[in-house]
């Protein structure tokens, strides 16, 4: 006979698995939870998709909406497929979400900076001829 002990819980998981904490996170996604996402996904991509085929308001206006309803739709994608929360693997998605955007945002404000300078520190092309 073995030590460990192989008895069954209720959802037939080890009891072994749940005393060196392997226990599988309920909730990871029933049809009501995707049809729900997928409904909002439909609804957030139609949208835009109207406003840039319809043209009911300037082109200013439209990118500012469209830029708006990726963002949303980006917060449904991962609540609701990727099943992103705070109780998920102890809150590291979360944490690793936080660090990856933080990343990204210092590559791209950095990037735009030196961009920005390196136009503004640019010969005009009119001095360049007369040279």
């Amino acid at each position: 006979m073995s030590t460990h002990d192989t008895t069954k819980s209720a959802q037939g998981h080890d009891a072994h698995d749940h005393a060196h904490g392997l226990e599988h996170e309920e909730g990871h996604g029933s049809r009501k939870g995707y049809m729900i996402g997928f409904g909002l996904s439909v609804v957030l991509t139609a949208i835009p998709f109207w406003l840039v085929m319809t043209r009911p308001l300037t082109t200013q206006a439209t990118a500012l909406i469209i830029l708006i309803f990726a963002a949303v739709q980006m917060v449904v994608h991962m609540v609701y497929f990727l099943h992103m929360n705070r109780r998920a693997e102890g809150g590291w998605s979360i944490m690793a979400l936080i660090f990856t955007v933080v990343i990204v945002i210092i590559a791209f404000s950095g990037s735009l900076w030196v961009m920005y300078h390196m136009n503004a520190n640019m010969m005009p092309m009119q001095a360049m001829s007369d040279m």
